[in-house]
């Protein structure tokens, strides 16, 4: 074991990286050594196979210091290994590596340094720019612009924080600390007002100012955070007369989710006299190398996902980079030649960051980790992580843990299902892959096969920011009004299947705003998936065996809701708009590229997603549309409540409310088909369309026939007690009656309810809601608003055969709502109640 720390020694350095290979190779050479070289996802996948690596010799681990989850994972396993195979050679390698931290790991495991080349970088921190622009801080002038779009995160900006996070609070002690005593009393002034909150646009623009019209010629490299703030940015700089000018400057930028085409710009030198300024995230830190690169500008953030463990939520946020980071974006100017950066922060901030970034085991959520530790046989999933070279927290491990025994990939003893064992077969997300299986076992194999290769790379659908609605509306076409995302991706792969046997695949990615070379990447991954589950018998070698149903969108959905459960959002319709809420968060809203975020109503009275991130909200991304039998049938685990008829999953947070029979009916059914999945998990040459004929039957039936009207669904308890009142049975969980009135009349597929108000000659309010030819009328109140909420109330208390004669004060049970929807779809009826 050898620990090599490979200062500058990086890729693109011709003479760094030849001393490096040979030196690394020395005493290596022999007709018995086998070298193995691949990525650290293909090695754990023959650890998988083969736990003792048998007939390698040496491994080598390059850029182990960006710690991803499959590295440390790794460095467990490899540590396991090395006392059972004493002739194995481990080698880790990094540029920007903590030798003392991988060496103590493997027991004091030896280190070399192998001197590379680079040129010299001057590095110039916000109090040289400062002195060397002539620019001056204020308290507005940091205020970063995002446009109209964007008011709210401008007053963020603005406002007070309530919380200081650590490593805001250290940035704010050590800035305090610093007296800057060898700058001039302007620049020390500027630094008083400098704010650790916003990125800098308007500095950035200084800088990239000062750069045009004093420095050398030579491209510019500016890191940013993300797409938003690139694309606001770009937007502020085109408008400078200077920096906007094509004949003077070219404008570009770089990111995950560009085309191909423009990817390719960046690389390319401009024209004579005309200066190169690429706008890039933190993808440009090592993953590519612009050979023309002279001036860097460092903003010192970067988007990073972390892991909130007691919400159980991922979070997006721009956070502080670490030194390590820093350092790396320093030498994007010296690779070819001596370069310049300027650093957009303090150097004593500098001094205080992180010395490396986070390890991924430690802010991401560890359901796909775990499940390969169990595929390994390795015992306890808790234990083996405690040997981890930085184990997660307890928590975030027993969340991952428990989703697994959720989904059925592990039993209560938390050893493997024969789901789990298909599962740890799939290179993919544990819930993709259920989705996959199930997708196979219901013979709706192609669509579902789609949808899982689409979520399992980046987004095809491009979203440029000086097009976006145009964008937006070519998606909304593939989705035809059917409410879901998912469905969306499998319109536009088979759409480009089509134009690429046609001959005009270009033409049809340029038209439908589609990345043509991710839409490459899902049909590889396909032909991956399709490959592994005919390998273990899951699916038939006839194509057509396979998608028998992929025709019934019903079912399809059912397939989505089963292996994306439990993210469920449940649909909630307000006065003018609707709402989404999900059982962790609370409130939640759709991210702007989904189909769902363009409809102003939805007919669903729950959406399934995949994924959610915390940004200054939380946010779910891709979602799709399903009925209340889905859900029972395809989500998770029913549990009766007290009541009879009444149903509950997610702990009681979703409920549902039937004629008692029909809810035996359904808890029945969902046994039976439960039952006939493990029968076929268990042995996967079983039809299960001929051993559950009448049952698979009865279930399509019910998943197509289900209308989504919502009939099943009232309300939500609150976690909350609220204060008690004479309507508490409409208003116990904070939820005003006239959204629940509106939500019940929407999903049983009718217009919202019309509100006439009348001022009394006591200075009060009466209001009369109309619906379906039905009037009612509540009592005075003292405004407008509280007379519609009353009469509202009226509405409610027919439909749920309640009154102030018979209602039960200490009735806190829900109310049954069934016979109230059928009354709802049955003839008309006209009432009216005049009270007071």
């Amino acid at each position: 074991m050898a620990v090599a720390d490979r200062v500058s020694a990086e890729r693109g350095e011709p003479l760094g990286e030849t001393v490096g290979y040979k030196v690394r190779l020395e005493g290596m050479r022999g007709k018995n050594t086998h070298l193995l070289f691949c990525t650290s996802g293909i090695l754990l996948r023959r650890l998988l196979s083969d736990r003792n690596l048998n007939g390698v010799t040496h491994v080598f681990v390059d850029e182990i210091h960006e710690r991803g989850m499959n590295e440390d994972f790794l460095l467990i396993v490899l540590k396991d290994l090395l006392p059972r195979r004493q002739d194995l050679r481990l080698i880790l390698m990094s540029a920007t590596l903590n030798a003392e931290l991988f060496s103590n790991y493997f027991g004091g495991a030896p280190k070399i340094h192998i001197p590379g080349f680079t040129y010299p970088v001057n590095a110039h921190f916000l109090e040289d720019v400062l002195e060397m622009t002539g620019y001056k801080l204020t308290s507005f002038n940091q205020i970063d612009d995002y446009g109209q779009e964007k008011v709210w995160k401008t007053q963020k900006q603005l406002a007070p924080r309530k919380r200081k996070n650590q490593i805001a609070s250290l940035v704010e002690d050590t800035l305090n600390k610093s007296s800057f005593e060898n700058y001039s009393s302007r620049v020390r002034d500027s630094l008083a007002y400098w704010t650790s909150d916003g990125i800098g646009f308007n500095l950035i623009e200084a800088v990239l100012c000062h750069i045009c019209r004093k420095e050398r010629p030579g491209a510019v490299l500016v890191f940013m955070t993300g797409w938003e703030d690139i694309s606001c940015l770009r937007d502020q700089l085109k408008a400078h007369p200077l920096l906007g000018d094509p004949n003077r400057v070219l404008l570009l930028t770089c990111h995950g989710s560009m085309a191909t085409s423009e990817q390719k710009l960046i690389f390319e030198r401009p024209p004579p006299n005309i200066r190169k300024i690429v706008l890039a995230t933190n993808m440009a830190e090592a993953s590519i190398t612009i050979n023309d690169i002279v001036f860097v500008v460092d903003c010192g953030k970067a988007k990073e996902t972390t892991y909130d463990a007691l919400n159980n939520t991922p979070c997006l946020l721009p956070s502080w980079i670490s030194q390590a980071s820093a350092r790396q974006r320093r030498g994007r100017a010296g690779r070819v030649q001596p370069g310049e950066c300027y650093h957009l922060y303090p150097k004593c901030v500098y001094e205080a960051f992180a010395e490396y970034q986070l390890p991924e085991l430690l802010r991401t959520p560890l359901n796909s980790l775990c499940l390969q530790i169990k595929s390994l046989q390795v015992g306890s999933i808790a234990e083996f992580l405690s040997a981890a070279l930085q184990p997660p927290e307890p928590l975030a491990v027993q969340n991952a843990i428990d989703f697994l025994k959720m989904i059925g990939a592990l039993n209560e003893k938390e050893n493997l299902t024969n789901l789990g064992k298909y599962l740890s077969m799939l290179p993919v997300d544990p819930k993709l892959g259920k989705m996959l299986i199930m997708g196979a076992i219901f013979r709706c194999f192609d669509p579902v096969l789609t949808i899982v290769s689409g979520l399992s790379v980046r987004d095809p659908f491009l979203l440029p920011q000086d097009k976006k609605d145009l964008a937006g509306t070519a998606k909304s076409r593939f989705s035809a009004k059917d409410y879901s995302d998912h469905m969306a991706l499998v319109r536009a792969y088979e759409g480009w299947k089509d134009a690429e046997r046609e001959g005009s695949a270009y033409e049809y990615c340029w038209r439908n705003f589609l990345s043509a070379q991710t839409l490459q990447a899902i049909h590889s991954l396909r032909k991956q998936f399709n490959f592994i589950l005919r390998d273990a018998g899951l699916i038939d070698v006839d194509a057509g065996a396979n998608n028998r149903l992929s025709h019934n969108q019903s079912l399809v959905r059912a397939i989505i809701c089963s292996g994306l459960y439990p993210g469920i959002a449940s649909v909630v319709h307000r006065e003018t708009s609707m709402s989404f809420k999900t059982m962790d968060d609370g409130q939640v809203l759709l991210y702007a590229n989904s189909v769902n975020a363009r409809y102003q109503t939805i007919p669903f009275p729950w959406l399934v997603f995949g994924e959610k991130v915390k940004v200054n909200t939380v946010f779910i991304r891709d979602s799709t549309g399903v009925s209340d039998s889905i859900l029972i049938l395809f989500g998770g685990a029913l549990s009766c409540g007290v009541q009879a008829g009444h149903l509950k999953m997610l702990h009681g947070y979703v409920d549902f409310f039937m004629d008692p029979s029909l809810a035996e009916c359904y808890l029945k059914l969902k046994e039976e088909l439960v039952n006939l999945i493990q029968e076929k998990l268990q042995d996967p040459t079983l039809d299960i369309y001929k051993e559950g004929k009448y049952l698979l039957l009865a279930v399509q039936e019910l998943v197509s026939g289900d209308q989504c009207e919502g009939r099943f669904v009232f309300g939500r308890e609150s976690k909350k007690p609220k204060e008690s009142s004479e309507n508490s049975r409409f208003t116990k969980d904070g939820t005003n009656p006239k959204s629940l009135l509106q939500t019940l009349l929407m999903r049983a597929g009718h217009s919202p309810p019309k509100y006439k108000t009348k001022h009394l000659k006591t200075n009060e309010f009466r209001a009369l809601v109309e619906f379906k030819g039905m009037q009612f009328v509540g009592k005075p109140r003292k405004n407008k608003q509280l007379a519609e909420r009353d009469a509202a109330i009226e509405a409610l208390a027919w439909l749920t055969h309640t009154s102030e004669n018979n209602q039960d004060e200490h009735n806190d049970s829900p109310p049954d709502v069934t016979d109230n929807m059928l009354k709802l779809l049955g003839k008309r009826r006209r009432s009216k109640r005049n009270s007071g």
